[in-house]
């Protein structure tokens, strides 16, 4: 895989990257893809906030609820099918291209920076 262009540290640091907790699932089946809607809380600075994610194959409702997650809070929000996703949601494909989501292997409190 070919190397994305070079950004310097102060680009990056401009990228906010937070632990959330997911505490509301929605099915979404005005999305192209199959999707969620997702409800998640990033804590008292950040508040709750909401999500479209493409993860139906791997994950149930009953595995996302109460699941902490990693996410780019602070693009703007994308509209989706009428929907706002106000946060991005980070993942990885595995290699039956199903996303695997991103999150911190001990608890922690919603709303926590990643460093």
């Amino acid at each position: 895989m070919e190397r994305k262009s070079i950004i310097d540290y102060s680009t990056f640091e401009e990228v906010d990257i937070r632990v959330g907790r997911i505490i509301d699932v929605s099915p979404f089946p005005e999305a192209r893809k199959p999707a969620y809607q997702l409800t998640i809380d990033f804590g008292p600075q950040l508040g709750v906030l909401h999500s479209s994610a493409q993860i139906t194959t791997r994950y149930s409702r009953e595995l996302l609820l109460g699941r902490l997650i990693v996410a780019v809070v602070n693009f703007l929000p994308k509209r989706i099918a009428g929907y706002s996703s106000e946060v991005l949601v980070l993942g990885v494909a595995n290699s039956e291209g199903e996303v695997v989501l991103l999150a911190p292997d001990s608890d922690v409190l919603p709303g926590s920076p990643i460093y």
